[in-house]
């Protein structure tokens, strides 16, 4: 009897004291009486994730989701890339939702202004709250996204340049593009743009340029860096988009239409431009043959936006200090957009030995050199103070096509036993179940541990359990070793 007894109290003592602790990190709502202001969209949410182990000054990243996606969708379909890497390094992620509507608001006036009222104003506020709710980096806020994400991702990019560092954007359109044609009407398919989505917009390199700065008038800041991914078969979002977008960027960052460096990466052509600090500020990927459902790789992608590091700044501004103050050439016919940027002068100051902010009038993407009264050959100039190639992260994966779903996801070590596999303290694997929660492993075994009035068979029965079932959570704590998970909501309207 006592002897039952004592087994019974050692069970009971080792299951209290050796329960595995869930992993209480999920995306939650905000409510917009929360985080919004006065004029945003209604139909615009916020939904957030935080991990358990917080950076000190944490990082944010932006993913927006697809036509007829939601921010559940977009976090099962991270769930193999971003998320564990959030868990892992510490970053946070805000999944925007425009609910009940098909596509995101890139087209209309409110949206292509800055604090214009529209949905890149919430996603904006959204950021704005959690700088401030969580005492987040404001110098590594960054976007992310497929298909109308990334349309979101370019026209974030281009109408809060004073919020975001850098974008990735996959199977996307230049900022501003959508506005052909574009009337917002939910009920009549007002929210697609033929012209844009079937590459019948062309503008040129100064163009695009103006348009952009137009957006956010006076700003003589940091523009941020792109990273692009376009399958050179989409059917549904035209490849020629990708090749708008790089005389739109070129123009804004003040670069020549001409790479730096081109090679062969993931799947196809990759070109790199590099600013006048010789790091990469924009790049492009062409996956050849591939469709609207492009793979892209998240250790690329990652390593491009500096959230591949736990801790430290942006690498542009690591890389290029000093240079974060201004860049982006001049809007045509006034001051110049980047303001003093490194190694020039804004419009009408004499560049010393730099690019100029010019007082451009049109024509082609002026060079580099010395500006004579603010003017540099009637082209935009401007120094770009951005630049990080996309390295490989700390994420080991592989691209994988995500068919019907959201572009990419492919990548990562899977949500089990993988990025974020005993990255917790205190814990010795990390697990995800089909939710998206995390379990830790068990990783509070407390044999010997604490002062229990236990009787000597009891402790015997004890340490014999704990050894069993220690070499069971051992054997549950390695898990799968590979695979992503690649579920994802459809994008048949981009």
């Amino acid at each position: 009897m006592k002897l039952a007894l004592a087994f019974a109290s050692a069970v009971f003592t080792f299951a209290t004291l050796s329960a595995p602790r869930v992993h209480a990190a999920t995306s939650q709502k905000v409510e917009q009486s929360v985080w919004g202001v006065s004029g945003l969209p209604t139909y615009v949410n916020m939904y957030i994730y935080v991990p358990d182990n917080l950076a000190a000054k944490p990082p944010i990243l932006v993913a927006s989701h697809h036509c007829q996606g939601t921010a559940a969708s977009t976090y099962s379909e991270t769930k193999s890339s971003f998320v564990p890497l959030a868990d892992k390094n510490g970053f946070i992620i805000i999944f925007p939702e425009a609910t009940g509507h098909n596509c995101w608001d890139v087209g209309s006036a409110k949206s292509l202004k800055h604090d214009g009222g529209g949905d890149t104003h919430a996603i904006a506020q959204m950021v704005r709250y959690t700088l401030t709710k969580y005492n987040a980096d404001p110098g590594r806020v960054y976007a992310f996204g497929g298909s109308s994400g990334a349309m979101m991702t370019q026209a974030l990019m281009g109408v809060y340049p004073d919020l975001f560092m850098a974008g990735v954007a996959v199977s996307g359109v230049p900022c501003g593009c959508w506005a052909v044609e574009y009337s917002g009407d939910v009920a009549t398919n007002g929210q697609w743009s033929n012209p844009c989505a079937g590459g019948q917009v062309s503008k040129t390199a100064q163009q695009w340029g103006d348009l952009v700065r137009s957006m956010f008038v006076g700003y003589s800041g940091h523009r941020p860096r792109l990273q692009l991914w376009h399958g050179t078969a989409d059917t549904t979002i035209s490849y020629k988009n990708l090749g708008e977008a790089v005389k739109e960027w070129t123009n804004v960052l003040a670069l020549s239409e001409t790479p730096t460096a081109s090679d062969t990466k993931q799947g196809g052509p990759h070109d790199l431009w590099k600013n006048t600090c010789g790091f990469g500020v924009l790049e492009t990927f062409s996956v050849t043959g591939a469709g609207h459902g492009v793979s892209w790789d998240v250790s690329t992608a990652a390593g491009f936006l500096g959230l591949d590091k736990v801790a430290g700044s942006d690498p542009e501004t690591a890389a290029c200090p000093g240079t974060g103050g201004g860049t982006g050439g001049a809007s045509s016919g006034g001051a110049a957009a980047g303001g003093a940027a490194a190694g020039g002068a804004a419009a009408g100051g004499a560049a010393a030995g730099g690019a100029a902010g010019a007082n451009s009038t049109g024509g082609a993407l002026g060079g580099q050199g010395n500006a004579s009264g603010g003017s540099n050959s009637g082209g935009a100039s401007g120094s770009s103070s951005t630049g990080v190639s996309g390295a490989s992260g700390s994420v080991n994966g592989t691209s994988g096509a995500n068919p019907g779903g959201m572009p990419g996801n492919a990548g990562g070590n899977g949500p089990s036993g993988g990025a974020s596999n005993g990255s917790r303290a205190g814990a010795t694997s990390s697990t995800k179940d089909d939710s998206g929660n995390s379990a830790n492993g068990c990783g509070c075994f407390v044999a010997g541990q604490g002062q229990r009035d236990v009787s000597r068979s009891s402790l015997l029965l004890l340490a014999a359990l704990g050894l069993v079932l220690r070499r069971r959570g051992a054997a549950r704590a390695r898990g799968p070793q590979s695979g992503a998970d690649l579920t994802a909501g459809s994008f048949p309207d981009g």
